[in-house]
């Protein structure tokens, strides 16, 4: 019997420990917190009526194409330095060709391990010069070291809005996350969504990026994620404030998409799509013509790194608008993307709406 109460009190301690573990190396954002802004010069102000462009992009922790992950179901663990190095001169090169005011990013690392501790937004910022003065960012990913066997070491991944405009305020929403047990909660993605004012006139104008969740299904996870956006963008909406969200949300578009995809691709994805109820509020780029015209392979915005798929196979990237903004021009730039990231460009231009109502 003392055995066994010493066995039991040698448990209870190794279990404390792993929880006190689990806690101290991971970080816990609020629901809602502030995010992080700099900016410096002298940012422009937009003007009521302007025209302005937006290009949203995850651009896979700079990773490039040259490898097939362990997550995704192949042998590799994490890109080469010079991949990095690569990856980072062609996403510069592609933003500083668009040139769009407001530039959307997912997956950016910061402090990680797989990516060799390289500041991935610093990096960006020298290679764009001073073509965004404002910047804003949270992260999504973050443990001082993560006990997993193919990363083995520090993760750090964040949402990144670069901006020529003043931001006068940024926050991060914390997203629904999956349902695991309490320990691997504390060490998985935390997804988010962050948000920044832009000062326009007598409004602010909001501007929104997000990367749901991958691998989620089997539980309610994506119609949670989804429902928690959609509760953002229509306070924006209900208080007459202009607004636009981009970015990664791992949902096929509404229609026939699901049927489109080979047997073999569809396990992530339900034949109802998730992200219904985004398209019935909400105009979205690509959008429901868009994806149905003859062309609807110019609008796919995700290549997998598998070598089996020659070609991007799927739209999983949008930006959604309310029905103040005016959409003037949209596509998904694909012909010198294919091998950045696993993931396409998308870029829209919108006419401002010239006051508030």
């Amino acid at each position: 019997m003392k055995l066994l109460f010493w066995l039991l009190g040698l448990m209870a301690i190794i279990l404390a420990a792993l929880a006190i573990a689990a806690w101290t190396l991971n970080f816990h954002p609020e629901d809602i917190q502030p995010a992080a802004i700099d900016c410096s010069g002298q940012p422009q102000t937009p003007i009521p009526g302007q025209t302005i462009k937006v290009l949203s992009w995850n651009v896979q922790y700079m990773a490039g194409k040259k490898n097939w992950f362990f997550y995704e179901g192949g042998p590799d663990t994490a890109p080469e330095e010079a991949d990095i190095r690569q990856t980072l001169d062609q996403v510069a090169r592609v933003i500083k060709a668009e040139a769009p005011d407001i530039v959307l990013l997912q997956e950016i690392d910061e402090g990680a391990g797989r990516t060799h501790y390289i500041d991935q937004l610093r990096r960006l910022r020298e290679r764009l010069g001073g073509s965004y003065p404002c910047r804003a960012q949270a992260f999504y990913w973050k443990s001082d070291f993560l006990p997993h066997p193919d990363i083995w070491g520090p993760v750090g991944m964040k949402l990144v809005i670069l901006s020529k405009f003043r931001i006068s305020k940024a926050a991060r929403y914390q997203l629904p996350m999956m349902p695991e047990n309490w320990i691997l909660r504390q060490f998985n993605l935390k997804r988010a969504l962050l948000e920044v004012r832009i000062p326009m006139g007598n409004y602010e104008f909001t501007v929104m990026n997000t990367h749901l969740s991958a691998f989620a299904q089997g539980t309610h996870t994506m119609e949670k994620q989804v429902a928690a956006v959609k509760k953002i963008l229509d306070r924006h909406t209900n208080v007459h404030r202009p607004w636009l969200v981009g970015g990664d949300f791992n949902l096929l578009p509404p229609g026939d998409a699901y049927q489109q995809l080979p047997a073999a691709q569809r396990s992530d994805y339900r034949p109802e799509t998730e992200i219904n109820p985004l398209f019935e509020a909400f105009h979205a780029i690509p959008g429901p013509k868009d994806m149905s015209s003859p062309q609807r392979r110019q609008w796919f915005t995700h290549f997998p790194n598998d070598p089996d798929i020659q070609a991007p196979n799927k739209t999983i990237d949008y930006i959604f608008y309310d029905d103040t903004l005016k959409r003037k021009s949209a596509h998904v730039r694909q012909a010198d993307a294919w091998n950045i990231s696993d993931h396409l460009p998308v870029v829209a231009e919108f006419t401002l709406p010239r006051g508030s109502k």
